[in-house]
């Protein structure tokens, strides 16, 4: 179990600066989109 954490810890690298622009933007857009479907839902559900 140990030797395979190791194992990881050495495959693993840093992200080039792109990867990690790409990743923040997915991760924006899912927040925002979750967020406006909350807003919606809590509107649409109150309004009833």
């Amino acid at each position: 179990m140990i030797r395979r954490c190791i194992r990881i810890l050495h495959i693993a690298r840093k992200p080039t600066a792109q990867e990690f622009e790409m990743v923040a933007k997915v991760t924006a857009f899912g927040m925002v989109s979750f967020g406006l479907l909350g807003l919606v839902l809590s509107i649409v559900l109150n309004t009833f």
